[in-house]
């Protein structure tokens, strides 16, 4: 029962934002209350529930996704973004330049968490797509493919991480093993899979990109720009090694920790960039302060949407539907990888958060580790993998990418979520090649 009422509810969701033309965020408040009156929940725990999963997932991205909106802004309004697009398009080549915006996307996704990595990004993939001339999802799809395998497959990302400390995985190995699969696979679900999706033209969404064509005098340099861009990643990368490599009470980890969390590191990032972006190119405190709030009203109802997204991915997860799908697979006779891959990919469809799924499913199948000799660094990457399947609407991160792509629901199912499947199912299948190579 539980699962056909979560079934019903999205669902409906469809059905309001689709055909009633209902605001995403009202209809996302009302289909969570719902499916939380439900599943069981008492009436008076659906508001707080709800504003527990709002608050909970704009406190961890109400600074990042505005920091990171204004930095972004004041790279495009200072040229410095075209500075950085050029450049990779005169290295690349047009026709290549997707290849490298998915290295980027790569590199910088190992040491952030998908919504910060595709926040900071998002201002080059729109800057090289009007440069270059080049459709935005051609650039835009091997950014979020990247990213998102990072976020599945390897430590030290955050997520990875957790999961082979449940398992009592070797981190070193387990990075050898994601780093082996996750290369063919974002080069599958990224500059690949696009070729099947390149009828789809979207424009880029008013308010986040600067159409002004700067001469070279007006731009900062390639330096300065991609300096001021990585500053958030080398900080935040800092710190994952630094939890990696130091002892726990070491001095040097805690200031790297703290410098290196999201909210601190695009602090600093701003700042610097309030003067390599603004002061530096002649611009008054005044006007980067009037670029700054021309960020954030950009990015203020995407903010409410991914809310909304959260407030669902909570009341899904305080009824209970997770738990509820975790007893009912561990009771197969599946696999301990496909079984740990399975929990994850269910979880990850009831509740919609990736890191939950992961974290979830790796509790509930930690002891089959001990009790099969399975290897735990497959099952990291396995556990890793379901966890990003479908990213279906009680997901931010489907928000965050149809409002920022400027697509309809049903585009952003035909891209996104077949994207984030491709990774899930190539992940699958690369940890069970592996094991049978292993064996």
């Amino acid at each position: 029962m539980p699962l056909i009422i979560l079934a019903v509810g999205i669902l409906l969701l469809f059905f309001l934002i689709v055909r009633v033309k209902l605001n995403s965020f009202i209809s996302l408040l009302i289909v969570a209350g719902l499916i939380g009156y439900a599943e069981g929940l008492p009436v008076g725990q659906i508001i707080p529930v709800i504003q527990k999963g709002l608050g909970g997932t704009l406190g961890g991205l109400a600074i990042v996704v505005s920091f990171g909106a204004i930095l972004g802004k004041l790279m495009a309004e200072s040229g410095g973004a075209q500075r950085i697009a050029m450049t990779l398009i005169h290295m690349f080549g047009r026709e290549k330049v997707k290849w490298a915006v998915c290295l980027t996307g790569f590199i910088v996704g190992i040491a952030l968490f998908y919504e910060i990595g595709f926040v900071l990004l998002i201002p080059l993939v729109f800057t090289i797509a009007a440069s270059a001339k080049i459709r935005l999802l051609e650039v835009g799809l091997p950014m979020a493919a990247a990213l998102s395998v990072t976020h599945g497959f390897l430590p030290p990302h955050p997520g990875p991480t957790a999961i082979s400390v449940i398992y009592n995985a070797d981190i070193g190995l387990t990075l050898v093993y994601g780093a082996i699969l996750a290369v063919p696979t974002a080069i599958v679900a990224g500059p690949l899979f696009y070729n099947l999706v390149k009828d789809l033209n979207p424009a880029i969404p008013e308010g986040l990109y600067n159409p002004k064509v700067f001469t070279d005098e007006e731009m900062p340099s390639f330096g300065v720009s991609v300096f001021t861009a990585l500053v958030p990643v080398v900080l935040m990368a800092a710190s994952a090694i630094s939890k990696l490599t130091l002892a726990q009470d070491s001095h040097l980890r805690a200031v790297l920790t703290f410098l290196g969390s999201p909210d601190m590191a695009l602090t600093i990032s701003i700042f610097i960039a309030f003067y390599t972006f603004g002061i530096a190119r002649g611009k008054s405190i005044s006007e980067i302060m009037k670029t700054a709030e021309a960020a954030i009203l950009a990015i203020a109802m995407i903010l409410l949407i991914v809310g909304g997204g959260g407030a669902l991915k909570q009341i899904l997860i305080d009824s209970g539907v997770g738990n509820y799908i975790g007893e009912m697979l561990m009771n197969s006779n599946l696999s301990p990888l496909v079984l740990a891959w399975s929990i994850a990919a269910v979880i990850r469809i009831a509740c919609g958060s990736a890191t939950v799924a992961a974290l979830t499913a790796g509790g509930i199948a930690a002891p089959v580790v001990a009790l099969t000799g399975v290897s735990p660094e497959l099952m990291v990457i396995a556990t890793g993998s379901g966890s990003l399947i479908i990213s279906p609407p009680n997901d931010p991160g489907f928000w965050l990418f149809k409002e920022f792509f400027g697509l309809t629901v049903k585009e952003t199912v035909r891209t996104w979520c077949t994207l984030e499947t491709i990774i899930s199912v190539m992940g699958l299948a690369g940890v069970l090649i592996l094991e049978a190579i292993l064996a």
